[in-house]
């Protein structure tokens, strides 16, 4: 990969932003990502090459940290969401036996043998799609704060599950590495816990920014980098390293100089360098020459989406179900992954990114039809009377 490359990798990755600008769309900024590396990636000119050492490299770290910014978007310290843990957990356990009934009817259909991965990827949820859904639509009332743990137990689940669900015949060793990372964060979080408490990290702030030092900037990178590599050595996916020390990071309490230094490098360069990078190496063609992974990923699509609706059976919104089954992380951990690993079959990973896809397009128009029915804050509606 040269700097050319690199260049242009960056300037297509706008195409995120473009596409976001209407806000009544509600389009995450990785959509126009993914649809750019496709375009410059396998399926289109061949123009980015997703074999390139450095190019993947890079997306690595771009997928770390993508991965850390959706576990500090996890509220795990707001007093509401700890109350509404029984009936988000109970709806979180309902959609993943509704999704693993649907996964051996899929598994019947298409025979692929993924059963496990289809179950994980239809109970996901992503909270960092999830949340800025419901932040700039200002959704409220009970219906949203229920949905809140639901979604957190749901991403954070399914995220432990994958390594274990993708590759079967390696789930004990998966199972050990996944203990291992999960061990080593919650010795993370103790660790920051005594640092905010005892004051260090407050006088190390103000030294830091007096002087412009970015110190909390380079440790977090340092202690990502560490559970990634850990991760790595025990046939992890840096997914979960950095999903588990973005929950230690949330549950302590992000500074917010370190939450905008980790937006900027993660939003504005590193994270859409992995989404286009990721785009380019999906080869939608292959979908073409098997037909049948068109059908798997709109079923999968729409597995997701009936899965989230079993909410309904304890009189959650049809609109806040359908908003909780967008999902995006562990799709495209399962593509990541399962390509790494040669565990898919050809076009399956595209299949995989084609129903979270699906997902995203239902919760755009789900959010704006809970708007509708008066899903929004108090402050809101006070403010529309």
């Amino acid at each position: 990969m040269s700097f050319t490359m690199l260049a242009v990798v960056v300037a297509v990755g706008l195409l995120g932003p473009l596409l976001a600008l209407p806000r009544g769309w509600h389009i995450p900024l990785v959509l126009g990502e993914l649809v750019a590396g496709v375009v410059l990636g396998k399926t289109g000119i061949g123009y980015l090459d997703a074999t390139d050492g450095r190019f993947t490299f890079l997306a690595d770290i771009g997928f770390g940290l993508v991965m850390f910014v959706a576990g500090t978007h996890v509220p795990v310290r707001d007093d509401s969401l700890r109350r509404a843990i029984r009936p988000g957990l109970l709806r979180a356990v309902v959609t993943g036996i509704v999704a693993t009934g649907l996964a051996f009817g899929l598994n019947a259909i298409f025979d692929t043998g993924h059963v496990a991965l289809y179950a994980v990827l239809m109970a996901s949820s992503s909270a960092a799609l999830i949340l800025p859904i419901v932040d700039s639509l200002r959704l409220g009332g009970p219906a949203v704060v229920q949905l809140l743990p639901q979604v957190a137990i749901a991403d954070a689940a399914c995220i432990v599950a994958l390594p274990l669900a993708i590759d079967p015949p390696h789930a004990g060793r998966a199972a050990l590495g996944a203990l291992a990372v999960l061990a080593s964060g919650a010795v993370v979080f103790v660790l920051l816990n005594w640092v905010e408490r005892s004051g260090v990290r407050q006088r190390v702030h103000r030294v830091s920014e007096d002087r412009r030092l970015a110190i909390e900037l380079r440790v977090s990178l340092i202690v990502l980098f560490a559970l990634a590599g850990l991760a790595t050595a025990t046939h992890v996916s840096i997914m979960l390293a950095g999903f588990v020390f973005g929950l230690a990071v949330a549950a302590v309490g992000e500074p917010r100089r370190l939450a905008r230094q980790l937006f900027a490098l993660t939003e504005g360069f590193l994270g859409p360098v992995f989404f286009v990078w990721l785009g380019a190496s999906l080869d939608l063609r292959e979908l073409g020459t098997r037909p049948g992974f068109i059908g798997l990923g709109v079923a999968l699509g729409a597995g997701a989406l009936i899965s989230h609706l079993s909410g309904v059976l304890s009189r959650q919104p049809v609109s806040i179900g359908a908003l909780s089954a967008a999902q995006l992380g562990v799709p495209v951990a399962a593509a990541t992954v399962g390509t790494a690993l040669n565990v898919l079959e050809p076009g399956e990973s595209s299949a995989l990114i084609l129903g979270a896809l699906l997902t995203i397009a239902v919760s755009a128009v789900a959010g704006g039809i809970a708007v509708r029915r008066g899903l929004v804050a108090e402050s809101n509606d006070k403010a529309s009377s």
